[in-house]
């Protein structure tokens, strides 16, 4: 008899189990489905020639008079329009970095923005990529405020979806940048990852980024996150506009901390694609 009631009571619990977890199973596929995302904006990068102008724009020359160097003392001039700086070819996106003489700079490089023809409040952000190799390329994949509603830089925000510098060839940066937290006071929130082949073999960096948190991953797998602390504008500025940047910068206070190598030159950041998906 105890017998089976014992046995009663172990059925009863293996019923019970498993009415939670298809429960839980039910919630999981609830919040998945709250959780939908939608492509809202891409480019595939299969037509040669110049980028697409209904999607990117240029920024151009040294930042002066302004930001001289770029904020950074970097040493490329940034050209527009100009296919041996940046071009689509054979189903990529070339960003191509020379040792070339222009307005000054001993270098020329681009730098593509989507500026008001991609501009995104939270989302996931995903760009398969190739880097430059050598000493002194500063390749980013990064994001900055269409509208600097709380002011320049830092106070309007900076999020760095991917960061490289050629004398670590193999780390990759993922990194905010605030009015609280920003490289120029030391308090900058990024994390660093070892990816021995980022030189080598294409990798997808991707931020989702919401109203509650920015999260980095490489190839799917997330490396690193930031909360909003539900502070002021000075620790999250991010429920504003974003755009997208791609570019190869040469030298200056990061890129050519250990030097810059001349003989390396021209270098390439290759854009496989890049693709922006909301929440539905």
């Amino acid at each position: 008899m105890k017998k089976n009631i014992f046995q009663l009571l172990f059925l009863s619990c293996i019923l019970l189990l498993a009415s939670c977890q298809d429960n839980q199973s039910s919630k999981t596929k609830v919040l998945s489905a709250s959780k939908e995302m939608k492509l809202v904006w891409s480019d595939e990068f299969d037509t040669n020639g110049l980028p697409d102008e209904t999607k990117w724009n240029y920024d151009i020359g040294d930042g002066c008079p302004r930001v001289c160097g770029w904020g950074n003392n970097e040493l490329q001039y940034y050209t527009e329009s100009d296919k041996r700086n940046g071009r689509v070819e054979n189903g990529h996106l070339i960003i191509e970095a020379h040792k070339s003489k222009m307005g000054g700079k001993e270098y020329t490089s681009a730098r593509l923005v989507t500026k008001n023809k991609g501009d995104w409040t939270y989302g996931k952000i995903s760009i398969r990529a190739k880097l430059p190799t050598g000493l002194g390329t500063w390749p980013a994949i990064w994001m900055l405020p269409t509208d600097n509603k709380f002011g320049h830089w830092p106070n309007s925000g900076e999020i760095d979806i991917m960061e490289h510098v050629g004398y670590e060839k193999d780390t990759i940066y993922g990194t905010v940048h605030t009015t609280s937290f920003n490289h120029m006071i030391g308090t900058q929130v990024g994390k660093a990852i070892y990816q021995p082949d980022a030189e080598s073999s294409f990798k997808t960096y991707t931020v989702e980024w919401d109203e509650n948190e920015i999260k980095w991953s490489i190839d799917g797998d997330q490396y690193h996150s930031f909360k909003n602390r539900n502070k002021t504008e000075k620790e999250w500025p991010f429920d504003e506009r974003f755009h997208l940047i791609l570019n190869i910068a040469v030298g200056g206070n990061w890129g050519g901390k250990m030097g810059v190598d001349t003989q390396i030159w021209p270098q390439q950041l290759i854009v496989d694609w890049v693709r922006v998906y909301q929440e539905v």
